[in-house]
C-alpha cells in the first residue's frame, strides 16, 4: 500500500505534470534547445550552436556526444558540422502516427494535384507556425518546395491564414503577439486591423489566398480541414506561378481546394465520400 501520494491509473503521481513550469529539467531543456538549432540551420558547428544558445562550449560537447550516442545527431567529419540523427527522424515522424490525417489527404491532395496542375501542400499550426506534413509535387518545372517538418510565418500562408481565419480572437490575438506581422514582400499584410479584416474575408468566402505575400512571383490557395468537432485542425492548399494562377482563376481554384478540402474532413472523420 502506498501512503503520502495521490497516485494515478499508472502509477505516477497524480499531479507529476500538473506543474510543467516548475518541473523543468535544465539538461534534458539545452538538448531539445540544441536539435532545434540544428533542425533550424541544417547543420551547425560547434562554436555555431555554443554563440546560438548562449551554452558554454565545453557542456555543448558533452550534450552532443551524448545525443551522438542515441542516434539524435550526427557528425560530419568533412564538414566538421552536426546534423541531425536518424532517431531524431524517426522519432519526428512519430508525429504524423498521431492520427490518420495524412493517410486520408494524400490521395485526394493528389487529384487535386493533378486537376490543377500546381503543387498541393498539407499543413498543421504548431506553436504559432505553420508546419508543414507532406506535398504532392506538380510536374511543372518551376514550384514551390516545401520539406516535412518546414515551419513559416502563418500570416503570409494561405494554410496559415485559412487556419487563423477559424481561431477564436483570443488565438490569433496570441500568434500576432509572439510571432509579429514580420514583412517578406511588398505584399505581406504587416496591419493588426487589416489582417484581422482578411481573416473575416477569409472565413466568410471559404478559402484563403497567399497573394505573393510570402515570396514574389508565387500564389497560394489554402482552405481548411475540420475534425469531428468541427474545429480546423489542419490546411490544404495548391501553390504555383502567379503567372498560371491570375486573377480570373483564383475563384474556380478557391471551389476546387475547397471541395477537396471537404473530402479530407470526410475522409479524416470516417465518413463515406460520395
Amino acid at each position: 500500500m502506498t501512503h503520502g501520494k495521490n497516485f494515478g491509473p499508472r502509477g505516477r503521481p497524480a499531479n507529476a505534470f500538473s506543474e510543467p513550469g516548475q518541473t523543468v529539467i535544465v539538461a534534458l531543456d539545452r538538448g531539445m534547445r540544441v536539435l532545434e538549432h540544428i533542425a533550424a540551420s541544417g547543420g551547425a558547428s560547434l562554436s555555431d550552436l555554443s554563440r546560438a544558445t548562449g551554452i558554454p562550449a565545453a557542456s555543448m560537447h558533452r550534450i552532443l556526444a551524448t545525443m551522438k550516442l542515441r542516434g539524435m545527431v550526427e557528425f560530419s567529419d568533412t564538414l566538421q558540422k552536426w546534423f541531425i540523427g536518424t532517431q531524431a527522424f524517426r522519432i519526428g515522424n512519430a508525429y504524423l502516427n498521431r492520427s490518420n490525417i495524412v493517410e486520408a489527404a494524400r490521395p485526394i491532395m493528389r487529384e487535386l494535384s493533378e486537376l490543377t496542375g500546381e503543387t498541393c501542400n498539407l499543413a498543421v499550426e504548431n506553436s504559432g507556425d505553420v508546419v508543414f506534413l507532406c506535398q504532392v509535387e506538380s510536374d511543372n518545372p518551376i514550384r514551390v518546395f516545401f520539406r516535412t517538418g518546414t515551419r513559416g510565418f502563418m500570416h503570409a500562408s494561405g494554410i496559415g491564414k485559412t487556419l487563423m481565419a477559424h481561431m477564436s480572437p483570443a488565438q490569433v490575438d496570441a500568434i500576432l503577439q509572439s510571432k509579429g506581422l514580420p514583412s517578406f514582400t511588398p505584399n505581406t499584410i504587416v496591419d493588426r486591423q487589416k489582417f484581422r479584416k482578411e481573416l473575416e474575408v477569409v472565413r466568410t468566402r471559404g478559402w484563403a489566398l497567399d497573394d505573393e505575400e510570402r515570396f514574389i512571383g508565387m500564389r497560394c490557395i489554402a482552405a481548411p480541414v475540420f475534425n469531428s468537432f468541427d474545429e480546423a485542425v489542419a490546411g490544404v492548399s495548391v501553390s504555383g506561378l502567379t503567372l498560371r494562377l491570375p486573377d480570373d482563376s483564383l475563384e474556380r481554384m478557391g471551389r476546387l481546394v475547397n471541395e477537396a478540402c471537404q473530402r479530407v474532413t470526410d475522409a479524416f472523420n470516417g465518413r463515406l465520400i460520395e
